[in-house]
């Protein structure tokens, strides 16, 4: 599910991680997620690898949540998988993006939904395929936004941007995702890694003593309101995850159909 490449074409002191599930478009499950903050935690703890470079397989970075695991979670009856989920799951490897001490390059090769987006503000810089696009589709599931894109998302992108995606679920193209700052960089997809690489190894050439100590200053205030937010919004998304806007919306996308939230049950 991950591939891992550490001096990715010669380039030293950099580890490649690419996620690699693209019958699914590299959506997470759980396995991925801990996949993915597991091969962190190892740079985190190396003396020989400074930075972390995330890309996607094939034509997608991430199209976020797996939501057939996500319909399961939801089922009343999976209370151990869901305790499971969070332990290993997107909680771990959200926090272990919070507090990740080295900088971190973000190859968007393809579609981001969810949180291939809500990871993004987690990424240092941010570089783009021209042929990627964006999409932050919780409102259109039923549920609110998570990974603390609450407080990241309007920081990164300001208030209005990230209150247009949020509630429109609506796509943005590379250029308007580059325009507000959700990306740094638009690139065309055939030098994307390339240049994504060379990014890093220019980065990575610096002591890690300093990049480490740069990355704490940036980040103290980020990660101490970040926090905050996703605490108010894992109480809400596990309150909403399950109820039946939610559960129309995963029957509608596994079914194929557009979903109707009109007459739906009380939450």
């Amino acid at each position: 599910m991950v591939r891992i490449e550490d001096n990715p074409n010669g380039v030293d002191r950099v580890r490649l991680v690419t996620f690699d599930r693209p019958q699914a478009r590299n959506a997470f499950d759980t396995t991925m997620y801990g996949e993915v903050a597991d091969a962190l935690d190892e740079v985190a703890a190396s003396d020989d690898l400074a930075v972390a470079v995330l890309t996607g397989e094939g034509t997608a970075y991430s199209a976020g949540q797996d939501l057939a695991e996500m319909g399961r979670l939801g089922d009343p009856a999976a209370r151990s998988e869901r305790a499971h989920a969070g332990e290993y799951g997107f909680t771990k490897f959200i926090s272990t993006l919070e507090a990740f001490p080295k900088p971190i390059v973000a190859a968007v090769n393809g579609v981001a939904v969810g949180v291939g987006d809500t990871m993004l503000p987690y990424c240092d810089l941010v570089l783009a395929s021209s042929a990627a696009r964006f999409r932050l589709p919780f409102a259109s599931l039923g549920v609110v936004p998570e990974a603390g894109s609450s407080f990241t998302l309007p920081t990164v992108m300001g208030w209005q941007a990230a209150a247009h995606v949020l509630f429109t679920a609506e796509w943005l193209s590379a250029g308007d995702a580059a325009a507000c700052g959700l990306v740094w960089k638009v690139v065309e997809p055939e030098v994307l890694l390339d240049e994504a690489l060379a990014l890093a190894g220019r980065v990575a050439k610096m002591p890690i003593v300093s990049l480490v100590e740069t990355k704490r200053l940036l980040a103290a205030h980020r990660l101490e309101f970040a926090r905050a937010a996703r605490a108010r919004e894992e109480g809400v998304f596990s309150r909403l995850t399950g109820a039946p806007a939610n559960r129309e919306a995963i029957a509608a996308f596994l079914e194929k159909r557009e979903a109707d939230f009109t007459n739906l049950a009380a939450e």
